[in-house]
Formats: C-alpha cells, structure tokens, sequence
C-alpha cells in the first residue's frame, strides 16, 4: 500500500462532507485499487465517517492482509451475495445517505442494493474520484508512471533491434510484451497497435500477419503496466524501409503540431485550447479531415483517465496531471503517422516523461 493511500481516503471523505453523505459504496476495480492498494478484483469498498471495509472473497484473505494492513476487511461466504455482504456492512454502520459509482455500477447491483438497503437514500456521485481525486497523481503516482515508461522504452529498443523483413506485426507485438516482462513489467498497458503501411492508418488497429517489408513504414502504439498497475502510452512510427518524400512531410507535420501543443502545457491551460493548437496546425498543412481523434488523455491506473484534450473538452489543467500528446494523420489505403509522449503538468510548466528521440532522422531504421 502507498504510504499516500490514507491521504487519499481523507479526500474522498472531503467530497463525502461536502455532498452531505454518509458514506460511499466503491466498485470500481482501479478507484478501489487507488484507495487501498488492493490488486485483486470482484471486491467493493465502504468508505465513510464511521466505516472503512473492504467487502471481498475467501480468494484474498491472504491477499488483502499483506496489500491493506490495518484496513477492516469482510469476507463473504461462498454462498453469500455481494450485494447482501454490502447490506450487512451498511446497516451495521447504520448509513442513511450512500453515494455510489453509477457510471459504473450495474442497474442489477443496484436494484438489489435498494431492495436490501430499503430505508438507505442513494444518490450517483459516479466520477469523483475519477475527476477530483485521482486526474491528479501524487508523487508516488508520478513515480510509478515514469517506471511504466521507462519499462516501455526498454521494451521497444528490444523489439526495434530484432525487426527484419519478414517480422510481422503480430511477431513485433509478442516481443514488445516479452521484453517488458522480461524487465519487470506486470505486462502491456493495452493491447498494442503495431500496423505496417496501410495498416498504421487505422487509428485502433490490431496487429495481423503484415510484414515489415511490405511497406517502409511502421507505426508502434504500446504501453507498459507496472506491477501495481499505472500504464505508459507512447507512439512512434518507423521509417524501416526508404520512406516516400509524402511519408516524410506528413511526419514532419505531426511532429510540428506535437511539439506546438507540448510548449503550451502548464498549469490552467484549457485542454480544448491545447487541442485546438496541433489541430489547426495539422489544418493549415491541408490534412484536417485527417485528424479524427482527441489530442490525448490522462494515464494512469486506467489507459484513459481525466483529463481529455478534445475540441470540447471543459478540463483545465493542474500540477500533477499527467496526459498523452499524440496528434496523428492517416491517409486512407496508403499510411498513417502518429506520434505520442507522456507528459507531466508541473507547477511552472511541463516535463516530457518520454526520453525516445522522435525527429525524423531518428525513425529511420531500414529493416
């Protein structure tokens, strides 16, 4: 458990006060994780004023006991609900007013909850943690990124060093995970988008049977996850072949606007505007039909967290945050180029976590 988990249970019982509950019922896997420091899954947490319980499984008894010292725990039977195990707690800290994911939770949880807990007044408080809690890392966090990128750049010089011709993107992307593993990883942050030619022009491609030589360029979308789960997400398209002068201007266009947006992160800078800055660069060179997608997202435990840059995105930012930059431009049936780091919103500006050059000159590597 990180020595700021206490810290981040006081905050969620700020929000608490604040909304006039008594209590919050936690199910999201990664909001219980970032509140004790559990790993396992298919387990809730009852957090307020009076109450602090993990509700799980005879699974992790062993588990919960080493992950969340001195945190009460109840264990279901075996042939007990979740649902009716949650009813127990909350009556016996004799709650009133309970908050609850809605975003999250099923509408069949939920209305086993309020058949169970008939006199509890429920109220959606879904994406709080999300939004005010966790969109900022504490130090901890922000250490714990960085390793999961360092683990992905270590990962994907191993599987640079071992493309040929003949390696296929299902090939490349097995040895970006073995090699992460290898290092000390828990594994990949999501499953990786390694698309040769064409094929790097489908944003959320997954990995075929496509060779390196079918074309001289190669887009690599990966990420690491660390052992106690926080995710790194990096792009970078390779030139393994003799690029074509297109390949080689859209390149650089999407470097340009990445680089423009990155000088523009600090403190207070809304996310729309950081947005609008790459995406009317990549406009003027004539491409904007071809940008299709959001500017980036924050990382951490999830691969998608608070905040968002989009065009309507109402996130401003704030030290401590740390999101993805990856502005990107796919031409259909010919290529697509995307380049993304990971970046820290410090007090007086940014710091770009990512250390994998990315000009141009560097991506060359004729396979």
């Amino acid at each position: 458990m990180s020595k700021t988990t206490p810290l981040r249970r006081e905050n969620l019982l700020s929000i608490l006060r604040r909304e006039e509950l008594d209590a919050m019922l936690v199910t999201g896997e990664s909001n219980v994780k970032y509140l004790t420091g559990f790993t396992g899954d298919s387990s809730y947490l009852l957090i307020g004023a009076g109450v602090c319980v993990v509700i799980s499984d005879s699974r992790y008894t062993t588990q919960l006991a080493e992950e969340c010292p001195g945190l009460d725990v109840f264990i279901r039977k075996t042939s007990e609900k979740i649902s009716d195990s949650v009813a127990k707690v909350a009556k016996k800290a004799k709650i009133g007013r309970l908050g609850f994911e809605g975003h999250l939770m099923s509408c069949d949880l939920r209305d086993a909850l309020g058949t169970a807990l008939d006199k509890v007044e429920f109220r959606s408080i879904g994406g709080k943690i999300e939004s005010e809690l966790r969109a900022i890392k504490d130090g901890d966090e922000v250490a714990e990124t960085i390793e999961a990128v360092r683990l992905a750049e270590r990962g994907f010089e191993v599987m640079r060093a071992s493309i040929t011709p003949e390696s296929t993107e299902l090939a490349l992307s097995w040895e970006l995970e073995r090699a992460i593993r290898m290092f000390g990883g828990k594994g990949m942050a999501f499953a990786p988008i390694v698309g040769v030619g064409d094929r790097a022009a489908l944003p959320h491609y997954s990995p075929q049977r496509y060779a390196v030589q079918q074309s001289p360029l190669l887009l690599v979308d990966w990420g690491a996850q660390t052992y106690r789960g926080y995710r790194s997400d990096i792009t970078r398209t390779l030139m393994t072949g003799t690029p074509t002068k297109k390949m080689e201007e859209v390149y650089n266009v999407v470097l340009e606007a990445q680089l423009k947006a990155i000088a523009a992160i600090k403190p207070g800078a809304k996310c729309a505007d950081i947005d609008t800055i790459a995406r009317e660069h990549i406009a003027q060179a004539g491409y904007a039909k071809y940008f299709g997608h959001g500017l980036g997202h924050g990382i951490g435990l999830d691969i998608h967290e608070q905040p968002r840059f989009s065009p309507n995105s109402i996130d401003v930012l704030q030290p401590g945050m740390i999101v993805t930059v990856e502005p990107g431009i796919y031409l259909p049936n010919k290529f697509g180029v995307r380049i993304e780091d990971d970046v820290l919103v410090t007090s007086n500006g940014h710091e770009v976590l990512t250390t994998i050059p990315k000009d141009f000159e560097s991506m060359l590597c004729g396979a």
